[in-house]
């Protein structure tokens, strides 16, 4: 019986009616044509391991009992499932030696205790199944009284897989290999896919009646089909619609195959969803993302695990979100953001990095060249370009200028910067931790600030500026500096200000300079007395 098309991976199935008394998922083999020290089943596809989206299709079915078949590099995978929040209870059978599909199974029996119902089989290298799949499997299953049903699928090329030879009726006589398959069986491309839905008391008979006389010396889950036949008990199968669907990864260049399957699936089901994708072959997606209505998804964007965006957002063009969450209205653009709250109508810059622990508060602002770690920025509050805002908070409808570094490491110790409500910082500033900007207060242009600034104070902590007239004249004369300034002076019209030719001198604030002076002396008589601190009061500094 064919299948019909669905989206679904990973859902409850709305046809699940609890009767399915374990899912098996085997997971248990080496992954050598991987060549990694990772377990193949924990190379990820889509942000999450493999084995993660065969566990996530099993769970849908709501078995009583999900277990999963480990061996090869069975502490790291028991680590992933112990920390994973996104899967159910999973139980683990350990089988110490590869010994075959059905010993793997025979572990994970000797594990679940006494089970009546049906049971599934898959397995934690197939990541592309969906539980829809699985449903109807299980369905077909239930409605005929099969001891086995078989998932199969027709393919192009069936070279090295098993063939499903039907009688004259449709029913499943029989599993033939490739290597025992005679010139007529070959031709046959109805596959078998490895996936079973079998009656436990039938699987639990058979496990115990399997041989290992092969050349291999192991147990294999396809005699159970002729155990079950030569039994008298019916054997059914269902066919997949889409054969990648029973695709499993061996490989890298197999995992990088589905991998643009799946987000391909990914993609379509989000604009279904009301999600503008503009160019689907430049984006990615991964499986737990989330997307709301009307967002605008541009080229070159990477929404990666953990992430959720609202409704009304544009994300992108060359834009990469891992873990974060967009609210609605918000925008990204050309930025990388990692950990990172983007809260509604929000924007973000082009050239932004947003590391772990940034938060942005409705309709606040981070623009281009603009790094933010930790921080908060508030409501209506900007950061528009060109600076580094580490371990602070920022309040409502402040303003943090062009070049702005918060100076939050001493080198041993990281130190909280705060500014307040309505507050400015001018450009070019640096802001020495720990230190507060109290509300409506300012921060000169250029300042290097080490001291709080209070409520409606104006700190300017930059050296006064001092003009040595008549320099270039003497120390650049006759270059093109100097030619351009004399230029400029005789353009003014100004007699005293004039540079002429010989002798004469320019002028310093007005004052010649004889031109037998040696310039030595112009540049020793420098201020210093303000050098370092505050000038005094009279009235207000610009900043």
């Amino acid at each position: 019986m064919p299948l019909p098309q669905a989206e679904a991976a990973g859902a409850p199935d709305q046809t699940a009616t609890g009767d399915i008394a374990a899912v098996i998922v085997l997971a248990a083999g080496a992954g050598t044509r991987m060549k990694s020290r990772l377990p193949k089943v924990l190379h990820p596809l889509a942000g999450k391991p493999l084995v993660w989206h065969a566990l996530a299709a099993a769970a849908g079915l709501g078995p009583q009992q999900l277990v999963v078949v480990l061996g090869h590099g069975r502490e790291d995978v028991t680590e992933f499932l112990a920390t994973s929040k996104d899967l159910p209870a999973v139980t683990t059978a350990i089988q110490e030696e590869q010994n075959g599909t059905g010993h793997a199974a025979a572990c994970a029996l000797a594990v679940t205790g006494e089970l009546t119902g049906t049971v599934v089989v898959t397995y934690g290298d197939v990541p592309l199944l969906r539980t829809s799949t699985l449903a109807a499997l299980a369905a077909e299953h239930r409605a005929n009284g099969n001891a086995v049903t078989v998932l199969t699928a027709a393919v192009a090329d069936p070279a090295g897989y098993g063939r499903i030879i039907r009688d004259q009726a449709g029913d499943v006589t029989e599993i033939v290999e490739q290597k025992d398959a005679d010139a007529e069986q070959r031709a046959i491309r109805e596959i078998n896919s490895g996936v079973y839905a079998f009656d436990a008391s039938v699987l639990i008979d058979a496990l115990g009646r399997l041989s290992s006389a092969n050349a291999a010396g192991e147990q294999y889950l396809t005699e159970v089909v002729g155990i079950a036949r030569n039994d008298g008990r019916r054997v059914g199968a269902v066919q997949v619609p889409d054969a990648v669907e029973t695709e499993g990864v061996n490989d890298r260049v197999q995992l990088a195959e589905l991998a643009r399957v799946l987000n391909a699936r990914l993609i379509r089901q989000a604009q279904l969803a009301g999600v503008t994708v503009h160019d689907p072959a430049t984006t990615w997606l991964h499986a737990d993302v989330t997307i709301g209505p009307d967002t605008e998804i541009l080229p070159g964007t990477q929404l990666q695990a953990g992430t959720s965006i609202g409704g009304g957002c544009s994300v992108g063009p060359d834009t990469t979100l891992i873990a974060c969450k967009v609210g609605d209205g918000a925008s990204v653009v050309r930025s990388h953001c990692h950990g990172a709250t983007i809260g509604p109508r929000a924007t973000v810059g082009p050239f932004s990095y947003l590391r772990p622990g940034a938060v942005l508060e409705e309709g606040s602002k981070v623009g281009a060249f603009v790094e933010l770690k930790n921080s908060t920025v508030g409501p209506g509050s900007k950061v528009p370009h060109l600076s580094y805002v580490g371990d602070t908070t920022i309040g409502r409808k402040s303003n943090i200028g062009a070049g702005t570094i918060t100076a939050n490491y001493d080198g041993d110790h990281k130190f909280a910067t705060v500014v307040g409500d309505h507050a400015f910082v001018g450009s070019n500033s640096t802001l020495v931790a720990p230190i507060t900007v109290h509300d409506g207060a300012y921060v000169a242009a250029g300042s290097t600030v080490t001291h709080d600034v209070d409520p409606g104070d104006l700190a300017v902590a930059r050296g006064r500026q001092h003009a040595v007239g008549g320099w270039v004249f003497r120390r650049r004369a006759g270059s093109a500096s100097a030619a351009a300034a004399a230029a400029a002076v005789a353009a003014q019209g100004t007699p005293d200000q004039a540079a002429p030719d010989g002798a004469a001198s320019p002028t310093v604030r007005g004052s010649t300079v004889p031109a037998s002076t040696p310039a030595s002396t112009n540049e020793t008589a420098l201020p210093t007395a303000n050098i370092g601190k505050s000038a005094p009061a009279e009235g207000d500094q610009p900043a």
